[in-house]
């Protein structure tokens, strides 16, 4: 599968002027479409993880852009998971994530991760964090982190968490993203897509 490379150039089609906003998601006041804030939420920006958790036999991962770090000092991370998601349990009862940011070329990986009959991590190159919980190896970086908290958030639960552990794997090359609803890298007009996981 060959990644999409994903354009940051401003938009310029639909407008009517120079400084005049697209129209194609429309403006909405409350209440908000589910539908409409998922397509607004996909113009910012993201990164792509695998978050990993849980030991020995008992890991798993799945494929995540809702992550962001809160706090050099402490150093604390968070990122949100859909309170029915399978990596729920794995997380509390180990106490412990590990946050892999995927490289352009990992998209496979990514998308892997990202159903519900996720890639065993026994697919991927893998090697243990100072938790036990395995990091990939071929990532562009990752923390390891210790729970710190659990929070409600609507549909989804936050897991705050204090990094432990850090590396940089593959510092060079360029990061996988989400933008539009399409992964791919920093280049081009991104292909038509829809989100391929939530969270």
């Amino acid at each position: 599968m060959k990644g999409t490379k994903v354009s940051t150039r401003p938009n310029t089609k639909g407008t009517s002027g120079v400084g005049a906003p697209d129209r194609v998601l429309g403006h909405q006041s409350a209440p908000i479409d589910g539908k409409i804030l998922r397509g607004i939420c996909g113009l910012f920006v993201t990164g792509v993880t695998v978050i990993t958790s849980g030991t020995g036999d008992a890991v798993d991962g799945t494929t995540v852009n809702s992550f962001t770090s809160v706090s050099i000092d402490p150093p604390l991370v968070l990122f949100c998971l859909h309170r029915d998601s399978r990596l729920r349990a794995v997380v509390k009862e180990t106490g412990a994530y590990v946050v892999n940011f995927l490289t352009g070329p990992q998209e496979r990986v990514a998308r892997a991760f990202a159903t519900r009959d996720t890639a065993a991590i026994q697919d991927v190159e893998a090697h243990p964090s100072v938790s036990g919980v395995p990091v990939l190896s071929d990532a562009l970086a990752f923390l390891s982190c210790r729970l710190v908290d659990e929070l409600e958030g609507g549909d989804h639960v936050i897991f705050l968490a204090e990094v432990v552990d850090l590396g940089a794997l593959r510092q060079h090359h360029d990061p996988l993203i989400f933008f539009r609803g399409a992964l791919g890298a920093l280049a081009d007009e991104p292909a038509p897509g829809h989100p391929i996981w939530d969270g």
